[in-house]
């Protein structure tokens, strides 16, 4: 009979197989991680004292496996683009109007810039996170292997930001991917970035809003921002010098649309006889440039992003992202100028 128990006990042992090779793995990443952050000036009994305090976080996993980026342009774009985040945001532009306008002019950044990106990451303070920072790093640096070394850093960081700024790691809440405070910055964009705008001493972005309204232009100013310059441009497809009503992804050229990498294209390879600027505008061809398509319901909008926007993805990668900062930033320019 034992040639019946045989699949079941090849199964068994695979698993038992599979799980020992885990815990090898998680051994060589810890010690891995225990030299690193002795280069950072911390025990080894520190960093194991601090990677013992951290849980694992199921919800951090799965939240990570569903972002809302996936979603196609048409369906992401009607999550942030409301009329009651509008509202919201220009009752903080106006509620903290001087403070923004200081930021705006000392690092060089439009104001809605500023009003929109904290609008679209914490609805200016109301939903800064649920996910315990610590725990979800740690998850997502030792169990999450598609992007396990950022995040690992990430946990590291925290560790440095935890003793720089006296944070309290056991009431450090935020995004499933570990960032926090009114503008979700990840521990090292805090560490970086962060300034202490209100003068009491900490650079505070959790519980500070001068402090994060201008952490928020310090990061864009630090990325490059051109203040005043175009963020993107729509682009109009083409045939035979007629513009098509309903273009399709691909209908209008061969370049691939921007999808994370580095720049390398300029606006003159972009532009073609079947894809032009929608508006006429005098531009420089010879700076860089990216495509963007966005699926609408039954058509593919074409757009040119330039250096501004490209800024905007240093915030988050995804192109999807940045247009809706951009367009929520539009509509709360216009909003906070009618008030």
């Amino acid at each position: 009979m034992y040639h019946k128990f045989a699949p079941w006990l090849l199964a068994a042992g695979l698993v038992i197989q599979a799980s020992a090779q885990a815990d090898d793995n998680h051994q060589q990443l810890q010690q891995e991680f225990l030299a690193s952050q002795e280069q950072q000036g911390f025990s080894q009994q520190q960093t194991l004292d601090f990677i013992g305090q951290a849980q694992f976080n199921q919800q951090a996993l799965d939240a990570i496996s569903r972002p809302w980026e996936a979603k196609p342009w048409h369906e992401y774009f009607p999550i942030f683009l409301t009329e009651k985040r509008l509202q919201a945001g220009v009752n903080f532009w106006q509620q903290h109007a001087s403070i923004i306008d200081k930021a705006s002019k000392e690092f060089g950044v439009e104001p809605q810039i500023i009003v929109a990106i904290i609008g679209i990451e914490t609805f200016y303070g109301q939903y800064m996170g649920k996910y315990p920072v610590r725990d979800a790093l740690f998850t997502l640096g030792f169990y999450y292997p598609p992007r396990a070394d950022f995040f690992r850093k990430e946990f590291g960081q925290l560790q440095l930001l935890l003793k720089e700024e006296q944070l309290d790691a056991n009431n450090l809440f935020g995004s499933y991917a570990g960032a926090m405070g009114f503008g979700q910055f990840i521990p090292s964009s805090y560490r970086n970035f962060a300034v202490d705008f209100d003068g009491d001493g900490k650079r505070d972005l959790l519980t500070s809003p001068s402090d994060a309204i201008a952490s928020v232009a310090n990061y864009f100013h630090q990325h490059g921002w051109q203040a005043d310059a175009d963020v993107v441009l729509p682009l109009q497809a083409l045939v035979n010098g007629k513009a098509i009503d309903k273009p399709q992804p691909g209908a209008a050229t061969t370049i691939a649309p921007w999808a994370g990498e580095a720049l390398s294209l300029t606006v003159a390879d972009i532009l073609s006889p079947t894809l032009a600027l929608k508006h006429s505008k005098d531009i420089d061809v010879s700076q860089q440039a990216l495509l963007i398509e966005l699926a609408q319901p039954e058509m593919t909008e074409y757009w040119l992003g330039l250096n501004n926007f490209y800024v905007i993805t240093r915030y988050n990668r995804s192109p999807l992202y940045a247009m809706a900062v951009y367009q929520f930033s539009e509509q709360l320019k216009h909003a906070y100028q009618k008030n």
